[in-house]
């Protein structure tokens, strides 16, 4: 019996879901700021995929599915990546000794 690829692509979909989860809410504060370069560098690779998809080596001009989702892909991941930079900043400021003496 074979399983349907779709089936099979979107059940380690699911799982990864889970996983992630799981290993993302367990970090420890102290991780969290190389935690989120990792996932920034992760983010730059699934652009260059999803540019890859939204053009699909084609010349013809008309949309298609692979065009919509790889478009998609590259707004929500340079979303992702623009908050991960974000969040990281604030994080790195947390760790910054202040200066004794001066009152802004």
């Amino acid at each position: 019996m074979e399983v349907d690829p779709f089936i099979f692509r979107l059940s380690i979909f699911v799982l990864s879901i889970f996983i992630g989860y799981y290993v993302v809410w367990n970090v420890t504060p102290s991780l969290h700021t190389p935690l989120m370069s990792i996932t920034n560098a992760i983010s730059s690779v699934i652009i260059v995929g999803a540019i890859v998809a939204a053009s699909s080596f084609t010349l013809h001009t008309d949309f298609n599915l692979p065009n919509i989702l790889g478009f998609a892909a590259i707004i929500l991941a340079a979303i992702n990546i623009f908050g991960g930079f974000l969040v990281t900043q604030r994080m790195l400021q947390m760790y910054k000794k202040k200066k004794k003496g001066k009152v802004k």
